[in-house]
């Protein structure tokens, strides 16, 4: 069954505006387990734009499900972050400094030794370890040699051709997950999903460990109110 975790940066955004502590972070964290998400996701960066790096330590202080950090391991603010709060997966995203969003998984072939040094880093410490890939099979495999417990495939691409020709726009990632099952990696998936193409999307992939949702999710909740948002999201990861 896949699990659902929510990304609450769009949380920390909305508080940040305004500086206090309005929405309460943690609050809203404890609420979206409460209400059924079986995993917290933050992605910190460097200028604490959302996410704040004093918010990962309290987050890992009072989360009782899985707590995953995405993030950027070419800043060493980062991985000593990591380290030190040990979450149950550091999710490895090749962003560059002052980046808007993620668009784009790591080139694993080119950046292979970096790679399998940071892992390795990360799972002396007992952290599992996600790689953000496009669906490309050669990136796929790379992981692999990395090292990395699972890889996360970016799914923009998906969502974005997904009115037009929803089995087109899932087949490469059919074929990606086929290939990573068989390289002996997990598989996560992540960025613009929503109630409209994650259905689909875990459908098309059985071996499907774990969606990462926040922009949309967030939305949704405006609306729906986050109780329900969060079971619409977990119902739509279950009607195969």
């Amino acid at each position: 069954m896949t699990r659902l975790s929510v990304n609450i940066n769009k949380i920390a955004t909305l508080r940040n505006s305004r500086g206090g502590n309005n929405p309460d972070l943690i609050q809203v964290a404890l609420d979206a387990e409460r209400f059924g998400a079986e995993g917290i996701t933050v992605h910190p960066r460097p200028d604490e734009r959302h996410i704040r790096y004093t918010d990962v330590i309290a987050l890992k202080k009072v989360i009782t499900t899985e707590f995953n950090i995405e993030g950027n391991c070419r800043e060493d603010k980062f991985v000593k972050l990591v380290l030190e709060v040990k979450p149950d997966q550091v999710t490895l995203v090749p962003d560059a400094e002052g980046q808007l969003t993620s668009d784009h998984g790591w080139d694993t072939i080119k950046h292979k030794a970096y790679l399998q040094d940071m892992i390795s880093q990360f799972k002396s410490a007992g952290i599992r370890t996600s790689i953000f890939c496009d669906p490309d099979p050669k990136m796929i495999e790379g992981a692999a040699d990395t090292g990395a417990d699972r890889i996360e495939l970016y799914t923009e691409s998906y969502a974005k051709n997904f009115h037009q020709n929803r089995e087109q726009a899932v087949e490469p990632y059919r074929i990606a997950a086929q290939l990573a099952t068989q390289c002996g990696l997990g598989i996560n998936a992540g960025h613009d999903l929503d109630l409209h193409n994650l259905g689909f999307l875990a459908k098309s992939i059985s071996a499907l460990d774990e969606v990462s949702i926040g922009h949309a999710l967030i939305c949704d909740a405006l609306y729906l109110g986050l109780e329900n948002t969060i079971q619409l999201y977990k119902r739509a990861l279950t009607q195969i």
